[in-house]
């Protein structure tokens, strides 16, 4: 493991102090490798509390520009960088944050014929993305590469999160629940609105963005309890915060009862 410079110690001494994480899960943070698919409103403030934590390495997923529209809630962006691609954006402002970080951009859509290769590289993946079909193509690829997987959605005042690590055992030796098993059913293209169809709460973003954040953190160094089996849902009207459990579903085409291959989820996709 690469160890920390005197000037790392100091930027960091507010979680090396910490019982949970120390040193030793400093570390951690600088040698792990998070991959972020999207740099728009969710992937804006998990990137940047990411960098400043000390994430070693982040890859950055996206395959848009930036337009006047997107800084009422994309904060890792600025006025300045209008019409840059986002992945450039971003790394630009990583760099600004903390130069220790290394950025790597994929100015690309993730589909089935990136996925895989995308998401093996890295040691675990935080999930930003705006579309359902993009959120289940992430979760199922993670499953069988074997990454853990933060994931996160909005829309208008309401926000959720939860972690993915379904290739693993509870404390019973159960398997871990898997997305299709909290979501069985992928909505039908335009059965729910966009956020450019129904808006969102710019400051949304932030708070469940840096919720992401805070998930990938724990992941990383192994403090508190993830959100494995546990979806946390934010109301940002009534500020309220609910969690429910959801458990392994037999019927899931990952590892129920008739589990599929990832050529076979990708030919029903």
């Amino acid at each position: 493991m690469q160890t920390l410079t005197p000037a790392e110690l100091e930027r960091y001494a507010r979680h090396i102090v910490m019982q949970e994480i120390g040193g030793p899960g400093q570390q951690k943070l600088k040698n792990a490798r998070v991959l972020v698919i999207g740099a728009g409103g969710l992937g804006a403030p998990l990137l940047q509390y990411l960098a400043a934590a000390g994430v070693g390495t982040l890859g950055v997923v996206d395959d848009d520009t930036v337009s006047l529209s997107n800084l009422q809630r994309q904060v890792i962006h600025d006025t300045d960088q209008l019409g840059e691609p986002k992945v450039a954006s971003a790394a630009e402002a990583i760099a600004r944050l903390n130069p220790n970080v290394k950025v790597e951009p994929h100015p690309t859509r993730i589909a089935g014929h990136n996925a895989m290769q995308l998401i093996s590289n890295y040691d675990l993946v935080a999930d930003g993305s705006d579309n359902f079909g993009t959120r289940y193509l992430v979760s199922d690829a993670c499953f069988f590469a074997q990454k853990p997987l933060v994931t996160a959605a909005v829309g208008q005042f309401d926000g959720s999160i939860t972690t993915l690590r379904p290739f693993e055992e509870d404390e019973n030796g159960n398997p871990n629940p898997t997305y299709r098993c909290l979501f069985p059913d992928r909505p039908r293209d335009g059965l729910l609105p966009t956020c450019a169809e129904a808006g969102v709460m710019g400051a949304l973003t932030g708070i469940i963005g840096a919720m992401q954040a805070m998930e990938v953190i724990k992941e990383v160094t192994g403090a508190g309890e993830g959100l494995i089996g546990r979806l946390m849902m934010f109301d940002a009207r009534s500020f309220r915060m609910e969690t429910i459990r959801y458990k392994r579903s037999k019927k899931n085409p990952l590892h129920g009862d008739n589990p599929k291959t990832w050529a076979e989820i990708l030919e029903g996709a």
